[in-house]
């Protein structure tokens, strides 16, 4: 398998003459999307020929900096159960567990005390004293959609787990148990799409092409009303490399968004928006082992105050996760994204309080991403199939349940497009076209046009 993969800014033309998928966004969502149509029955390599389009770099999004919890009791619970085990069928295939850190966990949730403890910034005592850097009261924060809210708590109790003897016992005042090994899992995120796209490429005999650019617009046939293709930017992954206002118009059978909450910037009207989360990864303390646990807390942190980070344990390393806000809107890329550092300093604050075993690690990384959030009330996404312009498809707004949800999403995805409908799972509450009128683009378009006629 090659070590890297190779992106160009326009087309090689090898589409020509094929069936072309265009498939908008190289995250999660999108990489499986490739995977599972080069390894569908029907897919041909001299017949079809994919060409996935992405604005800076593979996973860059949520896509890279998630969790990457995956769940037996997640939602929706349409695709869930189909996703769970293409997860472990493709570790059994590929050695997931050493190429992108796949294994069995216990997930718990923990309420607890945190506001008694002292700041003492050089402790390293089990007092767990330690300082708070920053103050934060987000008046315009909200909390992600919880991973939590649809899961069944059980097993409640006052101790610990034994074997989760990195957490000090003493802060605790209720243990949950979420899921055990025979329910719950996870992925490094960033490996795994890196991994799998890497397979698709090289599974697909020359049929899958990665272009890196911006896709802005969608075109139509005026007479038919079906998507044509789209126009893009040339892109590039450094930063100090631009394309001017070059543009590229590339002719597509079929187009799929993937792109989670940049949806709506290229189909307006989608009820897709996205929500800042802030993360930290932190390698603990080496003398110390950290037992695999998914962690959600509900920690007193003033007299009506609290704090619920999510922590992670990976094999090398902790990921911690804060809840998101919506005080800055989703940026024109995944490298525009803003990241504050206080937050992330906030998060490590949190957990060093509840750990001496983090609180003595390493902050890794800081970093921040957007969960694609479905603005409808009466679902929680994602939406999988045709919109109503023949042609569009939609496989987004997965909320905070996209790496659980992708190998199932693209599955489904696959078989929409190679077979006219999806055979896997039932999906017909997520059809895009419930939600969202993708035929205002065409009037969109049918407006610009008469008005060029008129001044013509």
């Amino acid at each position: 398998m090659p070590d890297s993969l190779r992106f160009n800014t326009t087309p090689s033309g090898r589409h020509v003459g094929k069936k072309h998928i265009v498939i908008v966004g190289a995250g999660i969502i999108g990489v499986c999307t490739a995977y599972y149509i080069v390894h569908h029955p029907k897919f041909d390599s001299e017949k079809y020929h994919i060409t996935m389009i992405e604005s800076k770099r593979v996973a860059g999004g949520a896509s890279g900096k998630a969790g990457g919890l995956l769940a037996l009791w997640a939602f929706p619970q349409q695709i869930v159960p189909l996703s769970f085990r293409l997860h472990e069928d493709l570790s059994n295939k590929y050695n997931g567990s050493e190429e992108w850190g796949y294994r069995r966990l216990t997930t718990v949730s923990l309420e607890g005390d945190i506001s008694h403890i002292k700041n003492d910034p050089g402790s390293d005592s089990d007092s767990d004293s330690f300082i708070n850097p920053t103050n934060h009261s987000d008046s315009d924060s909200s909390k992600p959609p919880k991973k939590t809210s649809r899961s069944t708590r059980s097993s409640k109790s006052n101790n610990l787990p034994s074997d989760l003897n990195w957490i000090t016992s003493s802060l605790i005042s209720s243990c949950s148990s979420l899921g055990g090994t025979d329910t719950t899992a996870q992925v490094h995120p960033y490996q795994f799409t890196n991994f799998i796209l890497r397979k698709a490429v090289e599974d697909a005999n020359g049929a899958l092409e990665l272009i890196l650019g911006k896709v802005d617009e969608i075109q139509f046939s005026l007479d038919s009303g079906a998507a044509t293709g789209v126009t893009y930017k040339p892109t590039s992954a450094k930063a100090n490399e631009s394309f001017s206002n070059k543009v590229v118009e590339l002719e597509a059978d079929s187009i799929t968004m993937c792109i989670g909450p940049w949806t709506s910037k290229v189909l307006p009207d989608c009820p897709i928006s996205g929500l800042r989360a802030h993360s930290i990864t932190i390698s603990p303390f080496k003398d110390q082992p950290v037992s695999p646990y998914a962690i959600f807390t509900e920690l007193k942190t003033g007299p009506s105050s609290y704090t619920s980070p999510e922590i992670y344990a990976r094999k090398d390393e902790v990921y911690v996760c804060g809840e998101g806000d919506s005080a800055v809107d989703v940026p024109e890329t995944t490298d525009d994204v803003e990241v504050v550092k206080s937050k992330c300093d906030e998060l490590y604050v949190q957990v060093a309080k509840m750990s001496s075993n983090l609180r003595k690690g390493t902050i890794l990384k800081r970093q921040a991403c957007y969960l694609p959030v479905l603005d409808i009330p009466s679902s929680s996404g994602p939406l999988i199939g045709p919109t109503n312009v023949k042609n569009l498809f939609l496989c987004s707004g997965h909320s905070c349940w996209g790496i659980n949800n992708a190998p199932g999403s693209g599955k489904i995805m696959s078989e929409i497009l190679l077979d006219g409908e999806a055979k896997s799972a039932k999906i017909s509450s997520l059809d895009p076209s419930l939600y969202f009128d993708a035929s205002a683009l065409l009037d969109d378009d049918k407006s610009a046009t008469a008005s060029i006629a008129s001044i013509s």
